[in-house]
């Protein structure tokens, strides 16, 4: 269920990105492309103008004769750009490899001019790629088109009873077009394989107290359904017995009715226990919280207790500073310490020790209570506090617990802010701990 959970977390989180991320290249291509044809155009109409203008093509040397292919530019046309340093004003813009055809009004070459010695057949192929059925009598018409690996840009522009054709090479900016194109490609294909590695991790992450709280709760309503399911067996087996017997008198089977009445209140217990930790968990609920003298609150636990411990043959010390006080809850903390020095004297032996202090440190106040005896291995110090968990399930029902008190004390102490943590020594005993402001 949870491996289903994060994969579609991840497709949609791929999704999601991959959308992104074309919208994003798709915007930074079409400006690119934009500007790169913008400046294409620029520069066109830079030339054509150059061949529009009537000093220019005074001055602009011609071969033998009209459309014989081979004419060409002085060699300093080659200088730099119109009007620059080096450079001939009479000369075409050097930035760009450029030629000019012109026509009759049939499309058939009258004359060409380049800096470059060309060919007839290039000059026939290109006009060929320019697209005449969308020329008109009086605009400027645009194309471009490739031909023997280059790309060539070109610009037609009527000319009294024909039509003047500028070309100018502009296979350097379809380049950058392409390469755009390619690395777009490749940054796109590492950038998703990085999103989905760390978007697995991430989920792996998010999903993680989900499924701890499953699982938390599979265990937990198991083993609710374990503590119910043994009082409740113990109840119909004595009430067997008393229809039974349904002719003998109630003063015979007193000892099946007090089995009955004791798993009752054991299941009482575990239902008060239960609906207290629901409402403990429920964020509605409000507490009250107010100063209140912590060491009074240590003491009211600690001297009817004193009697409880001394019959069990449990030495009992304690060390508790006057005047303490913390803000909370009074009767929670108090329950707090209750459970503490119970679970203690329960886990003592004969003849053992319980020691309870209670001191001011730096801002907080921190209440220990410690007892010898067998103590907690490491192995369960992290795992006490959980629902119903218990370091030896035989000794349970000896001890009259159901493993709820120290998860009733960890979340009341959580409510305040608080922190309730243990250390233990196998063999030697255990001190609980909890640090209040």
């Amino acid at each position: 269920m949870f491996k289903k959970l994060r994969n579609r977390f991840l497709i949609v989180n791929l999704v999601s990105i991959s959308i992104m991320m074309l919208v994003a290249f798709a915007t930074i291509y079409t400006i690119t492309y934009q500007n790169v044809q913008r400046e294409t155009n620029m520069e066109l109409y830079k030339v054509s103008d150059f061949y529009h203008s009537p000093y220019n093509s005074s001055k602009m040397p011609r071969g033998e004769g009209q459309g014989s292919g081979t004419d060409s530019f002085p060699s300093d046309a080659m200088g730099g750009d119109n009007g620059g340093p080096g450079g001939d004003p009479n000369s075409p813009p050097a930035r760009s490899v450029s030629f000019m055809i012109k026509t009759d009004d049939q499309w058939k070459i009258t004359d060409t001019h380049s800096r470059f010695d060309m060919e007839d057949t290039f000059y026939t192929e290109a006009l060929q790629k320019v697209d005449q059925n969308k020329v008109g009598d009086s605009e400027r018409q645009t194309g471009q088109f490739a031909l023997d690996g280059t790309d060539w840009a070109y610009v037609v522009d009527p000319s009294g009873d024909g039509h003047m054709i500028v070309f100018i090479d502009v296979t350097a900016q379809q380049g950058i077009l392409t390469n755009l194109i390619y690395t777009f490609a490749v940054v796109g294909l590492v950038m998703l394989i990085v999103i989905y590695f760390l978007s697995r991790y991430f989920a792996n992450r998010s999903i993680a107290p989900v499924r701890e709280a499953f699982e938390k709760q599979k265990q937990f309503i198991g083993d609710a359904s374990h503590e119910l399911k043994t009082p409740l067996a113990i109840i119909n087996t004595n009430a067997d017995v008393l229809l039974a017997n349904q002719e003998d008198t109630i003063a015979n089977q007193a000892k099946w009715l007090h089995y009955i009445k004791s798993e009752t209140e054991r299941m009482t217990g575990l239902t008060n226990d239960l609906l207290y930790l629901t409402q403990m968990d429920d964020s509605r609920s409000t507490m009250i919280h107010a100063k209140f003298n912590m060491s009074d609150a240590v003491e009211s636990i600690i001297l009817p207790m004193e009697a409880v411990i001394f019959e069990k043959n449990i030495s009992l010390d304690y060390n508790i500073e006057p005047n303490l006080t913390v803000h909370g809850n009074s009767e929670q903390i108090k329950q707090v310490i209750l459970i503490l020095l119970d679970n203690a004297v329960k886990y003592s032996g004969p003849k053992s020790a319980v020691n309870v202090t209670l001191q001011k440190q730096n801002n907080d106040v921190m209440l220990a209570v410690s007892n010898t005896g067998e103590g907690i291995a490491p192995e369960h110090l992290d795992r006490i506090f959980d629902r119903f968990y218990r370091t030896d399930s035989s000794r349970a029902r000896k001890h009259g617990g159901h493993g709820l008190g120290l998860a009733i004390a960890r979340s009341i102490v959580d409510q305040h802010k608080g922190e309730l943590y243990a250390r233990s020594v196998v063999g030697e005993g255990a001190t609980f701990y909890v640090r209040l402001s």
